[in-house]
């Protein structure tokens, strides 16, 4: 369910019930002549309308505005918008603690942008996973008091914790496609992977008579097709079933 839709009794049944709610995080950026800008923001959104049809899920307005860099083109005429991490830092930790004092504990980002190296973070989702941290930090204190951890009412938290149901487990930020897709599948800036996954998902938001091998990421492209990128598509939903959850739709309140 959209966020922005619900009303506040179906935001209750959502609390009550745990329903994850997912932030689509990204960014507008260049991605040749033939892409959306908002290509990477597209892929999660368009990921998370497919998994909405199967499960309770609560998907808050997209964030496009993320750290794209100018990395990969001048900002002038190519689409490409920036906003410094410095500044997504406070914004994300803000949104955390709104989230989190609306009742909601199974909050999620999930961000396709400059994710080859995850686990090493690049700038946008590193902003949002520290504010995440942040916003639990001070959440918790505000609500329990200085010295929360070390009472005696947390002494199952390493158990807690082992089963990812410590507090530190209330916010997480995923990326789109895992290790184990990207093994197989072309990851790639606006070459075959990205342009067949947009075929599949979105494909107004991409016109193939305007492609150019002027750049060398893109020169891969020609050979994408819609079918290539459905199966990253299916892989990425099998992904974020797992590391989402949720309920079935019987519980939905007002009907599926």
């Amino acid at each position: 369910m959209r966020f922005e839709l619900m009303l506040p009794h179906q935001i209750r049944t959502a609390i009550a019930e745990n329903w994850p709610v997912v932030l689509p995080l990204g960014v507008l950026e260049h991605h040749g002549e033939h892409l959306g800008a908002g290509m990477d923001t597209l892929a999660v959104i368009k990921c998370l309308d497919r998994l909405e049809a199967e499960i309770n899920l609560v998907i808050l307005p997209p964030f496009y505005y993320g750290a794209a860099s100018h990395a990969v083109a001048a900002p002038e005429g190519s689409g490409t918008v920036h906003v410094d991490a410095g500044v997504l830092n406070p914004f994300a930790q803000a949104l955390f603690t709104g989230l989190l004092r609306s009742g909601f504990r199974n909050i999620h980002a999930v961000i396709h942008h400059q994710t080859e190296n995850f686990v090493a973070g690049m700038p946008t989702d590193l902003a949002f996973k520290f504010g995440a941290r942040q916003a639990v930090f001070a959440f918790l204190e505000k609500e329990r008091g200085e010295g929360w951890w070390g009472n005696e009412a947390m002494a199952d938290y390493y158990a807690k914790h082992a089963a990812g149901a410590d507090p530190f487990n209330w916010i997480k930020v995923h990326p789109l496609m895992t290790p184990e897709i990207t093994a197989w599948y072309p990851f790639d800036h606006a070459g075959i992977g990205e342009t067949s996954l947009l075929m599949a998902l979105c494909p107004e938001a991409v016109d193939m008579t305007r492609l150019t091998e002027a750049s060398w990421y893109t020169r891969t492209a020609r050979q994408a097709t819609a079918e290539l990128g459905q199966r990253a598509v299916d892989a990425i939903l099998v992904h974020l079933r797992s590391a989402l959850g949720g309920g079935d739709l019987s519980s939905r309140p007002g009907g599926q």
